[in-house]
């Protein structure tokens, strides 16, 4: 999961802190859930998957007493062959297949919403006030889940980020370091430090992960310049 609090510094810690213990705690209550996947139909596996983002939601309003506090959430899960993605804000997920990336998450944002409607160019919008302005957070106005399932592949590689990576890391950079990674440790680490050299203005959370056996490796790291 990456969850990348918004509202200030304090409320957006909180939200996001609140969101992981939420979703943590539901997804574990619905464990049995797992075990009855019939990978023919997958329907109730997914709702409840997005459920688990809709009680967050709940959970962070319930418990932010007064305060503005909100927070994006993307919530991967694998259950071979295939992946669950959740998402609810502009924090993405990216995966590297066939030595090709591919965004599979789309930014709930203002600025997106504008290229939906042929308001904007996507050139416009990556360089527009609202490109960083949600339509939809966890504990915000509203909030919308996107529930995405594809095809898990054993030489695929996953990336989850937080925005204050793609604000100062090209998506070609990013191809990059996950074609010529040798760890996900590694890998983590020199997309941070592209990040902060390109401004690290703002968090920056970023995953990596590749399927061996049934593992999946992973580094976060969140460094505020």
């Amino acid at each position: 999961m990456v969850a990348d609090g918004v509202g200030g510094a304090r409320g957006g810690e909180e939200a996001s802190r609140l969101t992981i213990q939420a979703v943590t705690r539901y997804l574990a209550e619905s464990v049995h859930v797992y075990h009855t996947v019939d990978s023919t139909d997958d329907t109730a596996f997914a709702d409840e998957i997005a459920d688990a983002a809709l009680r967050a939601h709940s959970h962070v309003l319930e418990r932010r007493e007064g305060k503005r506090a909100a927070t994006t959430l993307t919530l991967w899960i694998g259950v071979w062959p295939r992946i669950y993605l959740v998402q609810v804000g502009d924090s993405r997920y990216y995966v590297l297949r066939d030595d090709e990336l591919v965004q599979i998450s789309r930014d709930q944002t203002v600025a997106q919403e504008l290229v939906d409607e042929g308001v904007l160019t996507p050139e416009q919008a990556e360089k527009g006030r609202w490109s960083h302005t949600l339509s939809s957070a966890i504990g915000g106005a509203q909030s919308k889940p996107i529930l995405t399932s594809i095809e898990n592949g054993w030489n695929h590689v996953h990336l989850l980020c937080s925005d204050g990576l793609i604000k100062h890391v090209s998506n070609e950079q990013i191809e990059h370091r996950l074609r010529t990674m040798t760890s996900a440790q590694q890998t983590c680490e020199a997309l941070l430090q592209d990040a902060l050299d390109g401004g690290g203005t703002d968090n920056i959370t970023i995953i990596v992960g590749g399927a061996v056996q049934t593992v999946i490796r992973s580094a976060a790291m969140a460094t505020p310049r």
